[in-house]
């Protein structure tokens, strides 16, 4: 294939994923996707966030930022998901699909985007327990055990 005939298929292929990405937006303590609430959520501090259903306002989600107990050392950093109602814990080192410089709801916003993407959670803001057990499967490192204190 030549250069010309790759630009458009590029272009087009750019263009079709832009198209059908879901938006999560967090504002006023509401997770919307695509401007429909879906989850409720509340920034305890800097380091937590937590997420509560609709339906029956129960937290399902809570997001922590562990600096390990070495808060000038960064390399050792790591984040927990904890699903509460599913009973299990994800500890894992790898930011980027989460990380967003000096800006924590617009990390938790590509938090829930990567949990959407993943199926943990649906469009109706409920989690997937099949699909929590393979999140946990595909992400975990199991950090704490791994740790010596």
């Amino acid at each position: 294939m030549t250069l010309k005939k790759l630009i458009p298929f590029f272009l087009f292929l750019l263009g079709f994923n832009l198209y059908f990405s879901q938006e999560v937006v967090i504002k006023e303590d509401k997770v919307l996707l695509d401007g429909k609430q879906i989850l409720k959520a509340e920034k305890i501090n800097v380091a937590q966030y937590s997420f509560f259903t609709m339906k029956d306002d129960e937290e399902i989600l809570l997001y922590r930022y562990m600096d390990n107990e070495s808060p000038k050392y960064g390399d050792d950093d790591y984040y927990v998901l904890n699903f509460l109602t599913e009973k299990t814990k994800v500890e894992s080192r790898d930011f980027t699909k989460i990380l967003n410089f000096m800006n924590s709801r617009k990390g938790m916003e590509k938090l829930i985007k990567w949990l959407l993407k993943e199926r943990v959670i649906n469009s109706d803001g409920e989690l997937n327990s099949e699909r929590v057990a393979i999140f946990k499967e595909k992400y975990d490192e199991n950090i704490t055990e791994r740790t010596l204190r």
